[in-house]
């Protein structure tokens, strides 16, 4: 059975967009054993595989797309079955070090699979984390942007063209170190009680915090805000007041962010018991 790696690699392959009207000519209309989405010289193509490359796609399943995936598979499977008949092939270096590298990948995901057991995320688990993060918010909500540079000169040279003038998205892209750059250093939209105090900033730096809140919509810091030797020039987009969403309508995602870090925790604690009982040189 082709693995997902195997799959997608197929769908994205442009040799593989062939049109269905390809094999127009050659299809026998007669239909397949059940569960079967084509037969290709006696192979069959499990009905299967066929949804599995559909989601792969991200596109919603439709008449068109079922199709076309088909006619990719039925041209793998045609390309597949002329290469087995050069056993030269198999032979080639860069085959077997394919094959070998698709057998590690399918081993450590079923063995990762089997390996790491994240904690459960219980209902009144969701719960207990909105209502601590609905307690962590203040009265109103900020949409701010910043660039980030590396030295004063950096963040003068910034202050005085936002003076002159400039656009403050066009300079983030051009100046700014953080990994925000390109979206004109944009940040999404925060709450936190005030006076911002630290690790109650949702994860921004106290002092950005704070500056944040001392801004008016369109401000920006007068002086470059230092935290971690790195500066900051800041503006205030919008402000308005905190709009607290109801549990019902985000309890999903973030029971998603919560499986998700409990996941990446487990994974940690396991890298870390595999690390403490190897030898490793670097």
């Amino acid at each position: 059975m082709m693995n997902s790696l195997s799959l997608r690699h197929a769908l994205c392959t442009s040799l593989l967009v062939v049109p269905a009207l390809l094999f127009a000519q050659t299809i026998d209309k007669s239909s397949p054993p059940a569960g079967v989405a084509a037969v290709v010289n006696g192979k069959n193509i499990p009905e299967s595989l066929v949804q599995e490359a559909i989601k792969l796609t991200g596109l919603p399943d439709s008449a068109p797309l079922r199709n076309a995936v088909k006619s990719q598979l039925i041209a793998r499977e045609l390309f597949r079955q002329q290469a087995v008949k050069s056993p030269a092939l198999e032979n080639r270096p860069e085959v077997k070090k394919a094959m070998q590298e698709a057998k590690d990948a399918a081993m450590i995901q079923l063995y990762l699979r089997d390996a790491i057991k994240p904690s459960p995320v219980t209902d009144d688990m969701v719960r207990e984390q909105f209502n601590a993060i609905v307690g962590s918010l203040g009265p109103n909500e900020y949409k701010a942007r910043l660039i980030q540079v590396e030295d004063d000169a950096s963040a003068q040279k910034v202050l005085e063209q936002i003076k002159a003038g400039a656009d403050f998205a066009k300079l983030a892209a051009q100046y700014s170190t953080a990994a925000n750059k390109n979206r004109g250093g944009e940040l999404e939209w925060v709450s936190f009680k005030l006076p911002a105090t630290e690790g109650k900033t949702q994860n921004l730096p106290l002092p950005v915090a704070q500056a944040i809140s001392e801004l008016v919509p369109g401000g920006v810091t007068k002086t470059p805000v230092v935290w971690n030797n790195e500066r900051y020039v800041i503006r205030l987009d919008q402000l308005r007041p905190t709009q607290v969403p109801q549990y019902d309508d985000v309890k999903a995602a973030l029971r998603q962010t919560m499986e998700r870090k409990a996941l990446e925790q487990a994974t940690l604690k396991l890298v870390g018991e595999l690390t403490s009982s190897a030898k490793i040189q670097q």
